[in-house]
């Protein structure tokens, strides 16, 4: 029989052993946090083909089941086996069609507008301002900040437009370099975008069965309620993750559609370009929509202030619509998060990752929520507690996963 008090002596020494062992990674991570950077993004950009390639294959995989279950019911039994291949390739072909779209449609028109708009920025904002010292003639103090605002920030724009252009000016090797540099930028992007196409083709065609090699290594190594547990949390974090990225693009796009029709309707100026930049930063959840409303409405009130006021009101009513009717019934309440931890997620992860921190932070930490939530009741069931759980669940009936 095993001697308890060696068998504590070994735990006690292991323990201490296991924190100082941590307590040195985590000093050497502190200290060397610079070079592990370093590191972080020399594997980011070496690994970049097969990072867009895990990204477009996941956006597309919804697609491609689809397609292959429309292709299972409707080809004759002889050419059932070429389902895969056809879903991939229909797949991948009308992301393309999806994407070729989009840049045919929008882009030149873009182009245009911000051309245009940067062209007529200096004209405008002296009629905005001579509009503003006639409607706001008696506030000499909100005249002075308007004149000053304009001549300290244009100036500024001005000045850093030419110290960025006046050394291609000047020096035309350095002229060649940048262009070289560029080139150069723009080659390794389409080199990425490509393999990264050919990566996503392997991975949905293979989709499958690498899903199927991931459970026999998960039970493999682990025993089969670990295992079960572990399988249970990924098929969690996909449905979480899939279901939020898809609706959230789709709420985007649509909340796109309609502030562009919005715009056609009441007149607005630069309606393509407001609307644009409305819908891609509607993706950002609670902060999208002034994330994008504030740049929008300086855009239109550049060309007129009282449709710019126009358009505040008419922001808000589409906010209103997305927040109350389309993104619920797109959504629904998937990520199981109150507003107070979806407000703490963006400002959280935004901090650390900027925009695509936003983008991915409500269902990483809903993901981060369901863990602890699980621990938090299995810790209660081994303390015999579970009553504590029954009470909050009592309590709180409306949270989800309770």
């Amino acid at each position: 029989m095993t001697d308890p008090r060696k068998k504590r002596y070994i735990y006690l020494m292991l323990s201490i052993f296991g924190g100082i062992s941590l307590s040195i990674l985590v000093f050497f991570f502190v200290y060397r946090f610079q070079g592990v950077g370093e590191a972080v993004a020399t594997a980011q950009e070496v690994l970049a083909p097969f990072i867009i390639g895990g990204a477009v294959a996941y956006l597309l995989r919804p697609v491609c089941n689809a397609y292959e279950r429309q292709l299972a019911r409707v080809l004759p039994p002889k050419m059932k086996k070429a389902a895969g291949g056809l879903s991939v390739a229909l797949s991948l072909l009308t992301g393309l069609l999806i994407v070729y779209a989009v840049i045919i449609m929008i882009l030149p028109q873009l182009v245009t507008s911000i051309v245009t708009l940067w062209s007529s920025i200096p004209g405008k904002v002296s009629e905005l301002l001579a509009w503003a010292q006639v409607t706001f003639a008696n506030n000499e103090k909100l005249i002075d900040i308007a004149n000053n605002l304009y001549s300290t920030y244009y100036v500024q724009i001005e000045s850093w437009v030419r110290e960025f252009f006046q050394p291609y000016l000047n020096n035309i090797m350095g002229f060649v370099s940048g262009v070289g540099t560029g080139v150069y930028r723009v080659f390794k992007a389409l080199y990425n975008i490509l393999i990264g196409l050919i990566v996503a083709c392997y991975l949905l065609s293979s989709r499958k069965q690498f899903a199927r090699q991931g459970v026999l290594i998960v039970r493999s190594v682990l025993k089969p309620k670990w295992a079960d547990a572990l399988l249970g949390e990924i098929r969690f974090v996909d449905r979480v993750f899939g279901d939020f990225i898809d609706g959230k693009l789709l709420d985007s796009a649509i909340i796109g559609v309609l502030c562009y029709i919005g715009c056609l309707i009441f007149r607005f100026p630069n309606a393509l370009l407001v609307s644009a930049i409305v819908g891609v930063t509607n993706v950002i959840p609670y902060f999208g929509p002034f994330i994008g409303g504030v740049p929008a409405t300086l855009l239109i009130m550049i060309e007129s202030p009282i449709k710019g006021l126009w358009f505040i009101i008419f922001i808000l009513a589409l906010q209103q619509l997305d927040g109350n009717v389309i993104g619920p019934k797109i959504l629904g309440d998937r990520t199981g998060l109150s507003s107070f931890w979806v407000l703490f997620s963006i400002i959280a992860f935004g901090s650390l990752w900027g925009v695509a921190g936003m983008f991915i932070a409500v269902p990483v930490f809903a993901v981060i929520y369901d863990i602890i939530k699980k621990l938090v009741r299995r810790g209660l069931k081994r303390q015999e507690q579970v009553e504590v759980w029954e009470k909050y669940k009592a309590d709180y009936p409306d949270e989800p996963g309770t």
